[in-house]
């Protein structure tokens, strides 16, 4: 299933948790961007989820969400550095839209770039002993290396970012991030189940398929 779609689920999670809970503005904010990041962190491993042939809206919308996610961690980086503020909410997206535009990426580049990224969040959080981020970075250091459909399309991958997840609602206190994390992460998985190619859902212990019979 193509990335777009997976984004435009995990989105979608975000804003319905949002409305249902009646939270407020910057509440549903995080919420939308943890479920939207969720959603297609799964797809770090292997090849691009924009991987095979690109239409040209599909190569500018990689190249926006990179751009704007990078631009909008400089911004914020220097607004903290010049004048000391700081706003979660826009961190927390720039950081996902960041890491959505590497996905979208392919090619050893991509892969080195991303598990960049990953290994300097978990030293990041070593130095400051905050343990969700060493998960974190260690998770998006590693997913790249992976067989696609692989480990990170298990039960078990959603269990360690749920895990990862809870860390995070802890440490920002905004309630219900790890659950709407968890299930932005099995949208993906069930999303993947619905295609031809299904999921191992319980790989490595169990290698069969799951996927529905009619596919």
């Amino acid at each position: 299933m193509k990335g777009t779609t997976h984004l435009a689920i995990g989105a979608a999670l975000g804003v319905a948790a949002g409305l249902r809970l009646q939270t407020d503005f910057e509440t549903g904010m995080v919420w939308i961007a943890v479920s939207s990041l969720s959603a297609l962190i799964p797809d770090l491993d292997g090849p691009s989820i924009l991987s095979g042939k690109l239409s040209k809206f599909a190569k500018t919308f990689r190249e926006v969400v990179l751009s704007s996610g990078i631009l909008l961690v400089i911004g914020l980086a220097a607004l903290y550095h010049w004048k000391g503020y700081y706003h979660f909410p826009l961190t927390l997206l720039g950081a996902a839209l960041t890491l959505a535009g590497f996905a979208f990426r392919e090619g050893f580049i991509r892969n080195a770039l991303v598990s960049g990224i990953g290994a300097g969040l978990a030293a990041w959080g070593a130095f400051h002993s905050i343990y969700w981020l060493i998960g974190l970075g260690a998770y998006v250091a590693i997913a790249p290396w992976l067989k696609h459909r692989g480990l990170t399309h298990t039960v078990w991958a959603a269990a360690v970012w749920w895990g990862i997840s809870l860390g995070f609602e802890a440490y920002v206190g905004y309630e219900g991030i790890a659950t709407i994390a968890v299930l932005g992460y099995l949208s993906h998985l069930m999303a993947d189940t619905l295609t031809p190619s299904g999921v191992k859902w319980l790989n490595p212990l169990v290698k069969k398929t799951f996927k529905l019979p009619f596919l």
